[in-house]
């Protein structure tokens, strides 16, 4: 059998190698040669992930048994095309569509009864203008169509809405953007496996962010810490918003908030979280191979959800100050410390660091797991507070 994944970088690494595992032959498109997940492959295509038609002709050419991506959305529009023109398992474009565009998607929430902030979708300059006079304070702005917490940004007054417009725009592919109301409260993401138009909730994340201005992901834990009655609320919600945007088959992760008035949807995609939500937390927490389940979805396989354990799994980020990176130490006696999965930092010695704005200037993580969410955590802050960075 084969499988063709789209994008070859760091975050698809643990699906082609989980591939690889499952006997498969694994076929990688991306538009960087030198993206890193190419030698674990076995056949690459030098094609962007975000080219539909050049997607669809790779796929016709390479004959896979499935297609699929993983935490990344933009690439769902090229998997969901080339699977309705391949005749494979996958969501159609309509919903890739639903699922890409935070417009779109918050319009499908709308139209199937799906608990959401309420919103202005503004397309240029002079949509925006007319929507000013509208908004109530605070309100959050993002760009329509990207990911990782580029472009987000509160606004607490007409003055900074106006200043945050050219920011949010800059990170729009199509200049579109999003004002939404400003959801207060605990920040959950739930990971989802949907089966036969089934949805299955294999786990709900806690989650830690910087907060305003840019609420960017610092932290997950798993199994989530709220109470039952709570926790019924939030899968209740996912599950539907999942039907709303048209979800009958495959993954999906979805971001909601737990307001005064009940859980609010954030967004949702139509693929394995990132963060390693997915391909370290969920194994670790439930003992369910989701990695290997998206892979068995997506070749029309049976896949087992059964959870094997109930453990504690979490990740958190590193937390520096702006500069150049000078040195970092502590890293190999941290990994020594019980509970301690893994550690990976991303910037090394040499490179400049930045302010949080968004996912990409973190510098490293760690993951532990324990017996309960409260002990993974614990662990992660010891492993934190081992590792030190001198930085000027």
């Amino acid at each position: 059998m084969k499988i063709l994944v789209m994008g070859a970088s760091i975050l698809q690494l643990p699906a082609i190698k989980r591939a690889k595992e499952l006997g498969l032959r694994v076929g990688v498109v991306d538009y960087n040669p030198k993206a890193i997940g190419i030698p674990f492959a076995d056949d690459y295509f030098n094609v962007s992930t975000i080219d539909v038609q050049g997607v669809v002709d790779v796929a016709k050419e390479y004959h896979p048994d499935g297609i699929m991506t993983l935490a990344t959305d933009m690439p769902m529009r090229s998997v969901a095309m080339a699977c309705e023109e391949c005749g494979l398992p996958g969501i159609k474009y309509d919903t890739a569509v639903k699922a890409t565009d935070k417009g779109e998607m918050i319009k499908a929430f709308e139209a199937a009864g799906v608990a959401h902030p309420w919103y202005y979708i503004v397309g240029d300059e002079k949509d925006f203008e007319a929507t000013v006079p509208m908004i109530t304070y605070p309100c959050v702005m993002k760009p329509t169509d990207n990911a990782g917490s580029r472009g987000v940004m509160l606004c607490g007054s007409a003055e900074e809405l106006k200043n945050a417009y050219a920011y949010s725009r800059k990170e729009s592919r199509s200049g579109a953007v999003i004002i939404e109301e400003y959801l207060q409260g605990p920040e959950f993401s739930i990971e989802v496996m949907v089966v036969d138009d089934v949805p299955h909730v294999l786990q709900i994340t806690d989650k830690l962010t910087t907060g305003a201005p840019h609420f960017v992901e610092m932290g997950h834990s798993q199994p989530s810490r709220q109470p039952a009655q709570v926790q019924a609320q939030i899968r209740d919600l996912a599950c539907r918003a999942v039907q709303a945007v048209g979800i009958h088959t495959g993954p999906a992760h979805v971001e909601m908030i737990l307001t005064a008035q009940g859980p609010k949807m954030v967004e949702l995609g139509a693929r394995m979280g990132g963060d390693c939500i997915t391909t370290h937390l969920v194994p670790l927490s439930t003992g369910i191979d989701m990695v290997g389940s998206t892979i068995h979805l997506a070749c029309g396989e049976p896949v087992d959800l059964t959870p094997k354990w109930n453990k504690g799994a979490a990740i958190r980020y590193f937390k520096t100050k702006s500069g150049v990176i000078r040195s970092i130490k502590g890293v190999e006696e941290a990994k020594k410390i019980p509970g301690v999965q893994e550690i990976s930092i991303v910037h090394q010695v040499g490179e400049t660091v930045s302010k949080i704005g968004n996912s990409t200037d973190r510098v490293g993580f760690v993951i532990a797991q324990a017996d309960t969410a409260e002990e993974a955590v614990a662990v992660c802050e010891k492993a934190m507070a081992a590792v030190s960075f001198e930085i000027e």
